[in-house]
């Protein structure tokens, strides 16, 4: 029988980084979609307060989780893995193993919390899709001022679709993302580790826990 012993992986900060980020982007997205006309649920003008609101909380969070990865060298958790059988590996599981049964191919640990394709989608997140939503966002939102910072060439509608192309592929990760969190070795361990902070891991070593 498989052993598993519990691991501490995530620091309190991760886990309310993690939560707090969460809740603003689902409430951003949410209130987002509603300005752009999808649907009605708070009114135009209530949703743009509070997507504005929500926007400033996000972006401070984000300046503080920034400063936090890299002065405790947390950012390292982002760069990709590139050995190519790692991210087979990761493939087939994926694509076919967990259906099967098979043993996960990556181990978690505190040094190395995340296996080679997350690595990869959240590594694409910081550096395409939250640049594209920042950056269309923030013009949109001082879209007065264009005409003094020289920027009057630029097309609202066209901002207005790449903010909102961003949004949907921000969409598409979460669904990916909750898809991740259900391959640990149950449906929901690794949920369980982001609000606890431990992980059930595979005990190999016979490392008890730590």
């Amino acid at each position: 029988m498989t052993r598993f012993v519990r691991i501490h992986v995530f620091s309190a900060f991760e886990r309310f980084w993690h939560w707090a980020q969460a809740a603003l982007i689902i409430g951003m997205g949410l209130t987002g979609f509603e300005i752009h006309g999808f649907y009605a649920l708070v009114g135009f003008e209530t949703a743009l307060q509070i997507h504005t609101t929500m926007a400033w909380a996000l972006m401070g969070l984000w300046v503080f989780a920034i400063f936090w990865h890299f002065t405790t060298g947390e950012w390292k958790q982002y760069v990709p893995l590139t050995e190519r059988k790692e991210l087979v590996a990761m493939f087939r599981f994926y694509l076919a193993g967990i259906f099967l049964a098979a043993p996960h191919p990556f181990r978690v640990a505190r040094e190395q919390k995340h296996n080679p394709l997350q690595r990869m989608a959240y590594l694409g997140v910081k550096v395409a899709i939250n640049p594209l939503i920042w950056v269309s966002g923030l013009l949109l939102l001082f879209y007065g001022s264009w005409e003094a910072l020289g920027l009057d060439t630029l097309s609202f509608g066209r901002v207005a679709l790449v903010h909102t192309a961003a949004a949907f592929l921000m969409v598409f990760f979460l669904v990916v993302h909750l898809y991740f969190i259900t391959t640990g070795h149950t449906p929901a361990s690794q949920l369980k580790a982001m609000v606890t902070g431990y992980d059930e891991v595979e005990d190999v070593d016979g490392e008890g826990a730590e």
